[in-house]
């Protein structure tokens, strides 16, 4: 039982921590690495997705602190704590940054409660991204957040697990109202491949989770609305911004990404 009230259920998996297990973290159960599993054994390669999401996201973070002045983020579905989480990534730059991470699974904020409580520069909250008002006034959040000076806001893999019916763009149009201008989003997105690893890899979450909605890159720029997609633009995440020191291919160029890889975008907006 957590401190909020809410059980971690071990008898069901878990969006975050069958993400923790692909990207080799331990906090997770049987049920989730069954899951899991199912994408190492039946869709080998599919694993790439999560560590070249978690990579765009880490540049990203670091990018926006580096080249503006924002200094706080709301992490909207962040998971579970991994290595280089935001506010690590953000600190590191500038130690005076602030950020707010939400989620709905019990378990994430208990560990994310953990591993934060000797940062008073960040919060873990239990709230549901499809209900962005109560995250934006969740006290956690306005206690650490200036709404008057410029945001980070973060949909790092969330976005896709938002059903056309509940409004994915109204979520992010909400976000963009709240914040002033000189804000930036980061949003990373299931693409469409039209392909049989697409299909495949979407019949799997849909029937795991009762949810999944992968998404084109027209649509997922309609997300965006109102916000101006900064370069490249929506590409696969592996092609965000690629650091060339760490990249296999160093400053040879582009390589050819794997079918796994095209299933991922990445894209950063700010608002004017």
């Amino acid at each position: 039982m957590t401190d909020d009230g809410s059980r971690i259920d071990a008898t069901k998996p878990s969006i975050a921590r069958v993400y923790d297990y692909l990207l080799g973290g331990k906090d997770n159960y049987a049920v989730d690495r069954e899951i899991g599993d199912v994408f190492k054994r039946d869709l080998p390669g599919s694993v790439a997705i999560a560590f070249a999401n978690r990579s765009a996201l880490t540049r990203a973070i670091a990018e926006i602190v580096r080249t503006s002045e924002v200094r706080q983020f709301v992490d909207l579905g962040s998971g579970l704590p991994t290595a280089d989480n935001v506010h690590q990534v953000a600190q590191r730059h500038a130690p005076e940054s602030r950020v707010v991470y939400v989620d709905t699974d019990p378990q994430v904020l208990v560990h994310g409660r953990a591993l934060l409580e000797e940062n008073d520069r960040t919060r873990f909250i239990r709230a549901d991204v499809r209900n962005p008002e109560e995250v934006r006034k969740h006290l956690d959040t306005t206690q650490l957040i200036d709404f008057d000076r410029p945001v980070g806001v973060v949909f790092s893999a969330i976005l896709h697990h938002v059903n056309d019916d509940e409004d994915p763009l109204g979520i992010v149009r909400y976000w963009r109202e709240q914040v002033p201008s000189g804000s930036y989003f980061f949003v990373s997105h299931f693409r469409s491949g039209h392909n049989a690893e697409t299909e495949e890899a979407e019949r799997v979450l849909q029937q795991t989770f009762g949810r999944g909605r992968w998404r084109t890159d027209a649509e997922i720029a309609s997300l965006l609305e109102g916000l101006q997609i900064l370069e490249p633009g929506i590409v696969p995440a592996a092609l965000w911004r690629p650091d060339p020191a760490n990249t296999p291919w160093g400053n040879s160029g582009e390589r050819e990404l794997t079918v796994w890889e095209y299933l991922i975008a990445a894209a950063l907006a700010r608002k004017p």
